[in-house]
């Protein structure tokens, strides 16, 4: 049924055709619609036999995750940013003991400083954590995505987090087709729990590993992993089947075969970058785009195969490793070792700054040009940046960089009258 709704509401709606057991929920912008909106699903009674939980902050939502889930409920969370690394303990225990959650990372910068826009800083925080990391591009890919995600955690008994733009996704509304309960029964069957506990047949969940089984256990966990990159893409077509909609999988490619360039995304900055780049190919670029789907776990092979031919590549990440540089550019240069394609990490959107099509624009003429940098930070205010080293240089109490840049900047009002 198409309607026109926010995404985060959107997503409350596929998640109740799941039809979860046990929704443990403590709000934080920007995902807190969507479990409001389950909320009053349940207490309606559009969401049956669901028990929805006020929890009194993110780690006990996770932990009742895992309870419920080991007792062999259907579960789902949502958080976001702080509420991610407040509960992070028990999202490695999730993970550890293989348990198939389902949790929406609604993406927003870690402070401090404090900021609560859209960036993919959070989701890079976790990424060893053993979760698998699905990103979606638009508001029907998330609803797609979050069906999906059920059958991919059930499965393989594993948990997963999809990630989806904070505001510009979960606030923004958009035409989405909802499916039909018929439809996602067709897809998802009955929840058939791999461990669980009964008093029946007792086993233990959780239990103590010492150094004698400790790799075994986690290699693993590597390998499960492994073992997803296939499902992840025989998931997504038997989706389209049924929903006849390609939404999910490992990647996908936009005119990136065969192009001399390509740029590689995550999340809902594609659908700018691809406008861009059709109007570029118009004026005789040869330049594509690879949307990636899937982080965790990381489509080596499949990249290897689209961007064999490439010149150069191009990536574009909203958010990076203090000291390091660009977490997404790191990851594809270990996945095309020996392919010898100069790759350049173009690092913009954080803490939600706007991405002009005019300054991607910029970016791209410079690389198809070969005169990026290996690390680039779209639209930087070097001078703001170099003023704050030279004052921390000349005075030992320079006082809050957060503050001094953006009164430099002139973001604060009273920058201007003091």
């Amino acid at each position: 049924m198409l309607q026109q709704i926010s995404g985060s509401i959107a997503v409350a709606e596929a998640v109740a055709l799941c039809k979860p057991e046990v929704v443990p929920a403590y709000p934080i912008t920007p995902q807190t619609h969507i479990v409001e909106h389950l909320s009053e699903m349940v207490k309606s009674g559009q969401l049956k036999n669901c028990v929805y939980q006020n929890v009194e902050s993110e780690f006990a939502s996770m932990s009742s995750c895992i309870g419920a889930a080991a007792a062999g409920a259907r579960t789902y969370t949502a958080t976001a940013s702080q509420g991610l690394l407040f509960m992070m303990e028990a999202v490695y225990n999730a993970s550890g003991l293989s348990l198939p959650i389902v949790m929406t990372l609604g993406n927003r910068a870690i402070g401090a400083p404090i900021n609560i826009w859209n960036d993919h800083s959070d989701a890079m925080s976790a990424r060893d954590a053993g979760w698998l990391q699905l990103f979606v591009e638009s508001n029907q890919q998330a609803v797609d995505v979050h069906i999906q995600a059920y059958r991919l955690a059930e499965s393989l008994s594993l948990p997963v987090m999809v990630c989806m733009d904070g505001f510009v996704l979960t606030h923004s509304y958009t035409r989405v087709d909802i499916p039909e309960q018929q439809q996602v029964d067709q897809f998802l069957p009955p929840f058939v729990p791999r461990q669980l506990l009964d008093p029946e047949n007792p086993v233990s969940i959780g239990a103590m590993v010492g150094p004698e089984a400790f790799t075994e256990v986690r290699y693993l966990a590597h390998c499960k992993q492994k073992e997803a990159l296939k499902t992840i893409q025989d998931q997504a077509f038997i989706f389209k089947d049924i929903f006849g909609r390609d939404s999910g999988g490992l990647l996908k490619s936009y005119e990136a075969e065969g192009a001399e360039t390509v740029v590689l995304a995550m999340g809902s900055v594609i659908g700018s970058i691809i406008t861009l780049l059709e109007q570029m190919r118009a004026e005789g670029h040869s330049i594509g785009a690879v949307s990636l789907r899937s982080f965790r776990p990381f489509p080596s092979q499949a990249l290897r195969e689209v961007l064999q031919n490439a010149k150069r590549i191009i990536v574009f990440e909203k958010s990076f490793a203090i000291g390091m540089g660009g977490i997404l550019s790191s990851e594809i240069h270990m996945a095309l070792q020996g392919l010898n394609i100069p790759i350049n990490s173009v690092i913009g959107g954080l803490g939600g700054r706007t991405i002009t099509l005019k300054s991607l624009e910029k970016v791209f003429a410079k690389g198809i040009k070969g005169e990026l940098k290996e690390e680039e930070f779209l639209d930087l205010e070097e001078e703001t940046v170099q003023r704050e080293l030279q004052r921390q240089d000349k005075d030992e109490m320079s006082g809050p960089a957060a503050e001094n840049i953006i009164r430099d900047m002139g973001v604060v009002a009273a920058a201007k009258t003091h």
